[in-house]
């Protein structure tokens, strides 16, 4: 090996006493062919002979051991194999037992073979993000196709002072694996070494049917084990529809016993010193604001804006929040600190507040979790104002307005920082504006039209295009507008292959005003365009505009059994005018069908105005967002988005060609309609 002089990040030596001991007689027994073998590897997929996983932990340490036989029949795998990183925190060891090969029979030891590097994981440092984890990275020389591959390793955290959460309680979620391999003989094991009793729950099991199992909580005392262990073994869910069965062991607590364990480590924080000590310059500005709502907006915009957000990933879970009075004087802190710094501003302006714990990556997941500290990864602020309730987020950047045109945080689980607290639930929420308010003017005249957008967008919307228009190049906007323009007027389906920038010519799009207290952005496009018309097979022309912005795709084509569909649309209203010199078919069934839905998660409506020249629509979508559609109502759900689908979008008008002819075939369609 080349490496001979360890680093503190990993190590070669023998497993620690309570994982597995195995020798090499053992391990060259346990690699027997089976039928169960032969059929993986002849329906081409690897196979694995044996896994033997543990999780150890104790008051002082969380570890994890494997030991792991599986063959490089597959191209992919051996380049995998061959070359791996292994991610280590601070203070947390990776410690290598075994790496061989068995080939042609024989048992090969590949140490000698490896090369290992330590590298920083430092790549997102740029953005923010600090980590003192380290990457150990390992090449394996002389891996072949067809080896089998045996590995046996341990990951070893053990505490520091830092680590108070950790060392207090326990989170570890076990997941069965991917439907990918199969396993002749699968052992998993845990093990407690903790004077705290530790729950378990599994969840998602399923019965021979598939049904989904009722949870089973279970408890182990200090010394006690969980052990499962399976042959000839293939996890059987349905990726695609189905969460993998899981098992989630935590401390046993409640949500109370851990609002009241966290809450005083921050309220001893809050109360370190008066923000008009750390900070008289902000007080002095706070102060010279007489209107209440804009001294609200202003400490949300300070507090987001003037101090860097610095998200240290070994720290997160494991220490107290940073004192207000460092993270303003540093002007820099990760979300607990930034939080923190905001409350104690509001508290200033007297403005009610709480800090709040929430995991927007597992929300869904959190209500089947057992309670834990250690299930939340980000902070954020709960504000109390004017009778309602609102959540901002300290660590966001460039969101402006009132705080009720602030942008909109959907989630739905949080634990609020406060003594005798339950985990709560984050309420539905019907939004007072549109998040786009779009209107659309189309005017075909001759040969040519003229086209005109002005959009108006609110909320997050208006967040994310005030950045969009900042960061991206003008000929980018235009184009990707040209773009949603060649669907919305049905040009993709009689002139596809054209280059678009010279179907829209003389496009130009501007920021026609921007009102960062109301928090609303408004552009304009404008294009001329040849040959307007949309002209099918049989050489009928169309003026035509359908918007599949309004068109819920993601709702249409939801198919998972587990997961609730989470709804998260704002309102949005269209209107649609289309104008030509042409008489058109004011009786057409598409030009005059309006719709009215009134479903139990939004309304949906469009109204039409039709004359001898022209048509004009207006679509109106009011959602109740900020949920999950139970189950039992999501066929309606769906089937109410297919009535949206079903030309209900936008507006398209038939042009009666000139002549005695035509007036004729146009009749004729009439009469057999």
């Amino acid at each position: 090996m080349e490496n001979i002089i360890e680093s503190e990040n990993y190590k070669i030596q023998k497993p620690e006493q309570w994982a597995s001991k195995t020798d090499d007689k053992q391990l060259i027994e346990y690699i027997k062919e089976s039928d169960f073998s032969k059929k993986q590897v002849d329906e081409g997929r690897d196979f694995c002979y044996f896994l033997d996983k543990i999780y150890y932990t104790s008051d002082t340490e969380n570890s994890e051991y494997a030991c792991v036989a599986y063959t490089l029949n597959e191209p992919s795998n051996l380049e995998s194999a061959s070359a791996k990183d292994v991610i280590v925190e601070e203070n947390e060891t990776y410690i290598i037992h075994r790496i061989s090969v068995l080939r042609d029979g024989v048992l090969i030891d590949k140490i000698p073979d490896t090369k290992i590097k330590v590298l920083d994981n430092e790549n997102q440092s740029e953005g923010g993000v600090l980590s003192s984890s380290k990457k150990v990275n390992i090449t394996i020389k002389d891996l072949r196709l067809y080896d089998i591959l045996i590995t046996e390793d341990s990951r070893i955290k053990v505490f520091t002072d830092r680590d108070f959460l950790r060392k207090e309680f326990l989170k570890y979620v076990y997941v069965t694996p991917n439907t990918y391999w199969a396993y002749g003989n699968y052992k998993f094991t845990f093990i407690s070494d903790r004077k705290e009793t530790i729950a378990y729950k599994k969840t998602f099991y399923r019965d021979e049917d598939g049904n989904v199992l009722q949870p089973e909580i279970n408890y182990l005392k200090k010394g006690e084990r969980f052990v499962i262990e399976k042959e000839n073994y293939i996890n059987s869910f349905d990726e695609n529809r189905e969460i993998a069965p899981y098992i989630d062991f935590a401390t046993d607590r409640n949500w109370t016993d851990l609002a009241n364990y966290i809450s005083p480590l921050y309220e001893e924080i809050y109360n370190k010193s008066s923000l008009k000590d750390f900070a008289p310059t902000l007080v002095e500005k706070l102060d010279a604001i007489a209107d209440q709502d804009e001294k609200l907006q202003f400490a949300i915009d300070y507090v987001q804006n003037h101090v860097y957000y610095v998200f240290n990933a070994d720290e997160m879970n494991g220490h107290k929040p940073q004192e207000p009075a460092v993270t303003y004087e540093d002007k820099q802190g990760d979300c607990k600190a930034k939080s923190v710094l905001l409350k104690v501003v509001l508290d200033y302006i007297n403005v009610d507040s709480s800090v709040v714990l929430v995991n927007f990556n597992s929300d869904h997941y959190i209500k089947y979790y057992l309670p834990s500290l250690l299930t939340f990864n980000h902070v954020i602020v709960k504000v109390n104002y004017k009778d309602e309730t609102y959540f901002i987020d300290a660590t966001t950047r460039d969101e402006f307005g009132l705080i009720e045109n602030r942008g909109f945080i959907y989630f739905l689980h949080y634990l609020e920082v406060k003594p005798n607290k339950e985990l709560e639930i984050k309420k539905s929420h019907r939004f007072s504006y549109y998040g786009i308010n779009e209107k659309a003017d189309f005017n075909a005249q001759n040969s040519s039209g003229a086209l005109k957008l002005t959009s108006t967008y609110k909320g997050n919307r208006a967040n994310y295009m005030r950045k969009y228009f900042k960061n991206t190049n003008k000929r980018e906007i235009i184009d990707s507008w040209n773009n949603f323009l060649f669907y919305a007027l049905n040009y993709s389906n009689d002139r596809n292959g054209t280059d678009i920038r010279t179907i829209f010519q003389n496009a130009v799009i501007d920021i026609v005003s921007d009102d960062k207290r109301l928090n609303e952005f408004t552009i304009q496009y404008s294009a001329s365009i040849e040959n307007p018309y949309f002209v099918d097979a049989q050489k009928n022309r169309f003026l035509m505009y359908f918007d599949r912005n309004v068109v819920k795709n993601t709702a249409r084509d939801f198919m998972h059994t587990d997961i609730p569909f989470w709804h998260n649309f704002d309102n949005e209203r269209y209107e649609i005018n289309l104008q030509t010199d042409q008489r058109i078919d004011t009786e057409e069934k598409y030009t005059v069908q309006e719709s009215t839905i009134t479903n139990p998660y939004f309304d949906f409506t469009s109204r039409k105005k039709v004359t001898k020249n022209g048509a004009s629509v207006i679509i109106d979508f009011k959602p109740l967002s900020n949920l999950e559609i139970p189950s039992s109502d999501f066929e309606k759900f769906r089937n109410d988005h297919h009535s949206i689908a079903d030309s209900n979008y936008g507006i398209g008008i038939d042009i009666i060609e000139q002549g005695f002819l035509n007036l004729v075939k146009f009749n004729f369609k009439k009469r057999l309609k």
